[in-house]
């Protein structure tokens, strides 16, 4: 997995300006991956209800 720095790296290939949009979304896909990484039952606990 890419670290969120790498992720905006590959972002500013594609999109111009937004660097905070790009970093916020960089660390959305991150700590998504991480909550889908983590075993079932602890994952219902992590996974945000909104």
């Amino acid at each position: 997995m890419l670290t969120p720095k790498e992720i905006v790296k590959e972002l500013d290939k594609y999109i111009i300006g937004q660097n905070d949009a790009k970093r916020a979304v960089a660390i959305a896909l991150r700590n998504r991956w991480r909550r889908m990484q983590v075993e079932s039952p602890l994952r219902e606990e992590i996974i945000p209800n909104n």
